[in-house]
């Protein structure tokens, strides 16, 4: 049996999937969340193709998972006009209403979304083709997020309870919404990197229009009620439809004050242009990267090696995060290379349902195709495949290819492949990996990996000023989710992380008066008798 039909191999037909990751029941989601209503939608639907094939009689095909709607821009725009009136220009139910109780209203829905945590794995599973263990611990990173970014709510408003004093002015100072939030988050973390930003701009008090990523859209449906059940109306509406058919009209509208969007510098450009008051709207962005490793020449290899393939190769290479150009010193590289592709060699691939697989189909349709042209260019310039069966394709599935040495001239030198490529290049000279993070238009984060502290410190202190986290012998991530995690140049605005990600989607604002008697006796009052939501020593606890 060759490779390719050994891949083939890997799809297995209906009848031979497990009992308990079977998805018989289709889910053809007809409804969408809207102004507090569970409106039902009777036109054209997007038919979901899962990345895992199925074997049937006509040979290998994606498996037909379910359909969500396909609105247009006028039911995008009633949802838009549905937070609009729900924020009211901040005098809404939501903006003016207390900490404590929009935290009781997170919780209600916390505890209702752990009760779907079976069907939301089961959908990640079956629409991105993220392993069921990867899936469960995305769903269960997501609740973990959710509870700190409450923990850190509370923290938040604590110190925000007191009054100052100063040069005979009374204040106090706490954090106010911006408005309508657009979010939209990315096919890769569906769930988590949504809810990393969705969760805390409804937690400061904004309304929220949620578009879910094109792949990883019906995971959401078992969540509507629950929003519907656990906010007020027109605090989170979904739309649902071809991004380029009804983001424009939402953008043009000027009603959206935040763009939040995981996903491509260029669509992000694209849509900051089209509202018409640049200046007032604000965005909170976690774009493209094209983080680097550098491997100097004193490195533990056994380390490195390890480190390298978990942080190119985790969920196929299809994270913002992911090591995606390894920089491996000249004198090491054929010892490098060699034990990497060992390593490699060991990862399991297969279906997502298997134990311990670690390769799985990938969910984008064009993805091998594309995939398959950047190992060609590669090839073409003066790179060799140096792993066996290296990037051979069978349907949605890509075998990772280890690609040297390579250079400049190779698409995949520059472009994000997002997908299972490692491309390494050669170096004596530790500049050349210093000057390719300059020159790059990204600036996420970097591994360095090296044992002597002088020529470590040396590659330190010029690449803080370049990407915004620094990994010293281990691989590149996000976590834990109390660090900042942002980036420099096209690769972010903002900063996401349990605490940032709440000022990011509000702003210090202060209720100010003069030290008189009257004034004093004044704010007593409104604060004694909890006369207003805001001016308040309430403490949370």
């Amino acid at each position: 049996m060759t490779f390719k039909e050994r891949l083939d191999s890997i799809f297995v037909s209906e009848n031979e999937i497990p009992t308990e990751y079977k998805f018989d029941n289709l889910l053809h989601q007809t409804k969408y969340l809207s102004n507090g209503e569970m409106r039902t939608w009777a036109g054209a639907m997007h038919t979901v193709l899962s990345p895992v094939c199925v074997q049937s009689p006509d040979g290998i095909v994606p498996k037909v998972i379910g359909s969500y709607p396909l609105c247009t821009e006028n039911e995008a725009l009633e949802s838009l006009n549905a937070a609009v009136n729900a924020y009211n220009n901040g005098r809404g139910e939501w903006p003016t209403m207390s900490i404590a109780n929009r935290i009781l209203c997170m919780e209600k829905f916390t505890g209702k979304m752990i009760e779907k945590k079976k069907e939301i794995v089961s959908l990640i599973m079956w629409e991105i083709g993220k392993s069921v263990a990867d899936s469960t611990k995305e769903f269960d990173r997501t609740v973990e997020y959710m509870n700190a970014t409450l923990d850190a709510l509370k923290d938040l408003d604590r110190a925000s309870s007191r009054f100052t004093i100063e040069q005979g002015i009374i204040g106090q100072v706490r954090r106010a919404p911006f408005g309508v939030v657009l979010c939209m988050g990315p096919f890769n973390y569906p769930l988590n990197e949504t809810f990393t930003t969705l969760i805390p701009a409804v937690l400061m008090g904004n309304t929220i229009l949620f578009k879910p990523p094109k792949h990883g859209t019906l995971l959401f449906a078992p969540l509507l009620d629950a929003f519907k059940d656990c906010f007020p109306k027109g605090v989170i509406n979904t739309i649902y439809g071809r991004g380029n058919t009804i983001i424009p009209s939402l953008m043009k509208s000027g009603k959206i004050d935040v763009l939040t969007l995981i996903g491509s510098s260029r669509v992000a450009d694209s849509l900051k242009k089209m509202h018409p008051k640049s200046n007032r709207l604000r965005a909170v962005l976690g774009l493209d990267a094209k983080n680097a490793a550098i491997v100097l020449a004193d490195a533990d290899i056994d380390l490195s090696v390890k480190e390298c393939v978990l942080g190119s190769l985790s969920f196929n290479g299809q994270r913002c995060t992911a090591l995606k150009i390894l920089f491996v010193h000249k004198s090491i590289a054929d010892q490098f290379i060699k034990k990497f592709n060992e390593e490699v060699s060991k990862l399991k691939y297969g279906m997502p349902w298997e134990s311990g697989v670690a390769l799985t189909p990938l969910p984008e349709p064009n993805k091998p195709e594309y995939l398959k042209t950047c190992i060609e260019d590669a090839l073409v310039n003066g790179a060799k495949i140096m792993n066996e069966n290296g990037g051979t394709v069978s349907h949605s599935f890509v075998y990772p290819a280890v690609l040297y040495p390579v250079n400049e001239k190779m698409k995949v030198y520059r472009e994000e492949q997002f997908g299972p490529i490692v491309p390494i290049v050669p170096f004596d000279d530790v500049n050349t990996p210093i000057n390719y993070l300059i020159d790059s238009d990204h600036g996420q984060q970097v591994s360095i990996f090296g044992n002597g502290s002088k020529e470590m410190a040396d590659l330190i202190d010029p690449l803080v000023n370049q990407v915004c986290r620094v990994n010293v012998n281990c691989q590149c991530q996000r976590g834990p989710d109390t660090f900042p995690f942002t980036g420099r140049k096209d690769s972010a605005e903002g900063t996401l992380s349990v605490t940032s990600a709440l000022r990011a989607f509000s702003i210090r604002t202060m209720v100010a008066t003069k030290v008189t008697e009257a004034n004093k006796t004044l704010v007593n009052k409104i604060v004694e008798d909890n006369q207003s939501k805001f001016l308040s020593t309430k403490y949370i606890l």
